[in-house]
């Protein structure tokens, strides 16, 4: 069974949101771990129906290596995004896993990136479903 863990914090709308649609489209196909970098974030997440939670920053190094897929915010991979929330050993757990990073150009940090062409959020989840995961669970 292919593993997806969906990381998010604070109040963990983008996660929540992330997980309806991934279990709309894969049903129990798939097994969603919510790695919350708070328990407000995955209580919000597993509300949402996924398999298993988990929280803070041990869970967030010690689960990343057992899924195929980590979903989530760009911020998850910068040290100290989140307002905070997202400590520097997440981060370098979740950029370091060997497992394939799909992340959403959402971030309240300081940061631009060129090129981004500003989608709303549903749409990113569409593409996030029917363009890149649609073809790489297949592969798996």
């Amino acid at each position: 069974m292919i593993k997806i863990a969906v990381v998010d914090g604070q109040g963990g709308g983008i996660g929540s949101a992330i997980i309806r649609k991934l279990k709309e489209n894969y049903g129990e196909s798939v097994e969603i771990i919510a790695l919350g970098t708070n328990a407000i974030a995955t209580a919000s997440m597993m509300k949402a129906k996924a398999n298993k939670g988990a929280t803070g920053e041990n869970a967030v190094v010690q689960n990343v290596n057992y899924v195929d897929f980590i979903i989530g915010p760009l911020s998850i991979v910068m040290a100290n995004s989140l307002m905070g929330e997202l400590t520097p050993k997440m981060a370098e757990a979740i950029a370091s896993a060997r497992a394939q990073k799909i992340l959403f150009p959402l971030f309240q940090e300081n940061l631009s990136l060129v090129g981004m062409t500003g989608q709303p959020f549903p749409h990113l989840l569409e593409t996030l479903v029917h363009e890149i995961l649609d073809e790489r669970i297949a592969h798996v």
